[in-house]
């Protein structure tokens, strides 16, 4: 079981990507109340400074900070020896960093797109390979990827993000089968449309996705992300709702879903 009360400052330790704003930051309190020490990464120096400093004071367990932008396709390698060299034992891997762009593909920013790519699957996936063999040394460990509701179905207007998660629920569920036996767990979790910054830097908040009324909190959903993965789920959808559109989407055309993803991206 994941949830642990610490009882000695041996405790393991959790990396979170993208934990200085929205879930990723619900994850660094759910882990450290847990019991984990937290080591934080994401772009923002300052906000990560403040998010540790709140850790420490609410939880007393240590918080360390790696600011790093995993859009550089060095980076994943950077941020494993800078965590590797701490006085932790890792044993949780929360990859959450990502994010969106709406538009029509021709017409969106070419570097920005090749960057959500390497953010959203390339520094995803080799953080998993760096971690992954020392879990499987020490038959103990847990990673959580974040994928989206997104993963389910086409996405025209945000045909990459779409795609991106598409991959991160295939990825996540070939290696929860793969580490069976070997005391790792792996769950992937889809979040539906969240109140985080995803929205305002997507280009997403005048969306009719955004304007439904059904969007949840961050804190809702990392729960239920972390829940899943302490009871060894290899996928989650969070929100009921959210679960059944998923479900089904499956039956649905997939011209057709596409179809009802577009309008759903399109402004309101």
């Amino acid at each position: 079981m994941v949830g642990r009360k610490p009882d000695n400052e041996s405790m393991p330790a959790a990396l979170i990507t993208g934990a200085s704003t929205g879930i990723g930051r619900e994850f660094a309190y759910l882990c450290a109340h847990a019991g984990y020490d937290v080591v934080l990464t994401a772009r923002s120096e300052p906000r990560l400074e403040e998010l540790a400093s709140d850790v420490r004071q609410r939880t007393s367990r240590r918080a360390f900070i790696i600011p790093m932008d995993l859009a550089d396709a060095r980076s994943p390698r950077q941020l494993y020896e800078q965590a590797s060299n701490l006085n932790v034992a890792l044993e949780v891997l929360i990859n959450n960093a990502g994010f969106g762009l709406v538009g029509k593909f021709w017409e969106l920013d070419e570097d920005e797109q090749m960057q959500m790519l390497q953010l959203n699957m390339g520094a995803l996936t080799h953080l998993t390979r760096l971690f992954l063999p020392g879990f499987i040394a020490r038959r103990r460990g847990y990673i959580l990827n974040v994928a989206s509701t997104a993963a389910f179905q086409p996405g025209p207007l945000m045909s990459v993000y779409y795609a991106t998660k598409a991959y991160v629920v295939s990825f996540s569920e070939a290696i929860h089968n793969e580490v069976r036996g070997y005391g790792v767990k792996v769950t992937c979790l889809c979040p539906g449309p969240t109140a985080t910054e995803f929205d305002k830097r997507s280009g997403a908040s005048g969306t009719k996705l955004f304007k439904s009324g059904n969007t949840m909190t961050p804190l809702a959903v990392a729960q239920i992300g972390w829940d899943a993965l302490q009871a060894g789920q290899s996928l989650v959808v969070a929100g009921g709702l959210n679960g059944l559109m998923a479900f089904l989407t499956r039956f649905a055309p997939r011209q057709f879903a596409a179809s009802m993803a577009r309008r759903m991206q399109e402004k309101a």
